[in-house]
């Protein structure tokens, strides 16, 4: 089992950036590939990015894409999510999420286990 833990969301304008954060505990010891995903208001849960365990290898959703960036620090067991230019349509609940293994996931229903979820809300 892996207990994710997500913080750094909060308000902010049109424009302005903000970085989640996501931290991970129990059974850290075997791979992990972890990724965002986030949920609109009357909307489904849309993939966001996703990052493999060595971190090398990234993957995002369009639009999100030279936006946000994926970050991961494995000594810390902790994931990251560089927002820039944010835009009101980027409003959403973001949680994080985590799956088994190696490769690099970017479905929604490839994910094992997710965060509680943090509130990302978009002024314009």
């Amino acid at each position: 089992q892996v207990q994710l833990v997500e913080s750094g969301g909060g308000l902010v304008q049109a424009g302005d950036s903000l970085r989640l954060s996501c931290a991970a505990s129990g059974r850290t010891d075997s791979s992990y590939a972890m990724g965002w995903i986030r949920q609109a208001p009357g909307k489904e849960r849309e993939f966001v990015a996703a990052i493999n365990w060595s971190g090398d290898m990234k993957y995002y959703a369009g639009s999100v894409k030279g936006r946000f960036t994926i970050s991961r620090d494995n000594a810390k067991n902790t994931v990251y999510l560089q927002m820039n230019r944010l835009k009101p349509g980027d409003t959403a609940v973001y949680y994080c999420v985590a799956a088994r293994g190696s490769g690099l996931y970017g479905r929604v229903d490839d994910y094992d286990y997710w965060g509680q979820g943090t509130q990302v809300t978009v002024s314009s």
